[in-house]
């Protein structure tokens, strides 16, 4: 056994040594929140009391035995998220702790704990078995000529056979904690994932977004089809004709062929204004030029409802995200403006930990927001899952409405 492997198994061994005692605490608080939550949940949902705190324990564990275990061994354990509902409604909070109570991978940690724990157990035992025959050892050397008892035995043996027996059974109960060591370096590949399974998580998130980024393009493009058919087809269609009246009357009476050339003209400047605004829809310049806090600025001085915006980025972020985030913003101002009612509105983007940016768009209108097939809300929640992000909206009737936006900054 090299020096390494020998300090690797060693420091396993302590590892143990802790969890026979920390271990059991955490299995009999597991077992009450286990034995309460499932007992008292059929009197009135009682027991979601302490299933709210089983599944945040349960995730911990986890986490804490991922992090233990990488360190310990050096194992490449990546980072696991928490399981959270994609509803946008006001169950999602239960459907989150459902999902989390449910989770293989939380409960696998839990499995993890019970195994090490046991394995501690054992260490413990042959900790104070070594300290007995350390002491037995201690009293057979002082008194050589006098029979000595050694643990685990009954029978008395001279000094000198008893002294030796204690040292056999110290040498045998060291190889045995340090070969639990190495057992629970063994044990501890339970928690890395395998490369099988990662590839296959990967795959079905690329496949959950580029459907969510197809279903976002669809919908963005029903959008765009539905703003030319029904604002500057018409508009122009309507100039070609007054134009054309125009024409027929330029001979015979100017003065009306001028107001008719004049209205023309006005509509002309009418359908560039909605061509640039269907432009800016579909990818502002300003926020490919200057970026989010800007391109929301703009946004806010052209909504129909004051706006108060609060934008504290640290840096710039992707463009996906900008894009998703721009687009989330303008059509939550939208629907505020034509739907709820509302007489003013607050966003707020900030910088959050772990590289990513949040926002919170909130109303002050009557409510009952619900997400619809091809609607726009269902297209701005798409687009955010297709970016990697998450979109929470609470809508009671009554108000006020409020929508959540995560997405990754890099």
């Amino acid at each position: 056994m090299t020096w390494t492997r020998l300090r690797v198994n060693s420091a396993a061994a302590a590892h143990l040594a802790v969890y026979g005692i920390v271990g059991s605490v955490v299995i009999g608080v597991l077992g009450m929140l286990i034995g309460l939550g499932i007992g008292l949940l059929p009197v009135f949902g009682i027991g979601l009391i302490f299933l709210i705190p089983l599944a945040y324990l349960i995730g911990t564990i986890r986490r804490v035995e991922d992090l233990r275990v990488a360190g310990l061994f050096g194992y490449a354990i990546p980072a696991r998220s928490w399981p959270t509902s994609t509803r946008t409604d006001g169950w999602r909070w239960l459907q989150t702790l459902w999902l989390r109570l449910i989770d293989p991978g939380a409960w696998l940690g839990v499995l993890h704990l019970l195994i090490i724990t046991a394995l501690g157990s054992v260490v413990l035992s042959l900790i104070q078995l070594i300290v007995s025959a350390i002491g037995s050892f201690g009293a057979a050397v002082s008194t050589p000529g006098a029979d000595a008892r050694i643990p685990l035995m009954t029978l008395k043996f001279p000094g000198v056979v008893a002294a030796v027996l204690d040292l056999v059974i110290v040498v045998a109960a060291v190889v045995a904690i340090l070969a639990l060591g190495s057992a629970h370096a063994s044990i501890s590949r339970m928690l890395v994932p395998s490369r099988t399974r990662e590839l296959q998580e990967i795959a079905e998130t690329a496949t959950r977004r580029r459907d969510d980024a197809v279903q976002a393009a669809t919908v963005e493009r029903s959008r765009i089809e539905r703003d030319l058919h029904d604002g500057v087809q018409p508009r122009l269609v309507s100039i070609g004709m007054t134009l054309g009246l125009a024409k027929t009357k330029v001979a015979q009476d100017p003065a009306a062929a001028a107001v008719l050339i004049d209205e023309a003209h006005a509509s002309t400047k009418e359908a560039i204004t909605e061509l640039r605004q269907l432009a800016r829809g579909i990818r502002p310049a300003v926020l490919e030029d200057r970026g989010l806090d800007a391109a929301l600025s703009a946004l806010a001085a052209r909504s129909p409802i004051p706006v108060v915006l609060d934008v504290r980025l640290e840096s710039r972020c992707s463009q996906a995200s900008e894009s998703a985030m721009y687009f989330a913003v303008a059509e939550a101002l939208t629907n505020a403006a034509k739907h709820s009612g509302a007489s003013s509105c607050r966003v707020t983007i900030l910088s959050r930990p772990g590289g990513m940016v949040w926002a919170r768009i909130e109303d002050d209108g009557h409510g009952g927001a619900r997400p619809v097939p091809g609607g726009g809300l269902d297209g701005m929640i798409r687009r955010v899952q297709a970016a990697g992000g998450s979109l929470t909206l609470t809508s009671p009737d009554g108000g006020p409405t409020t929508i959540e936006v995560s997405l990754p900054c890099a």
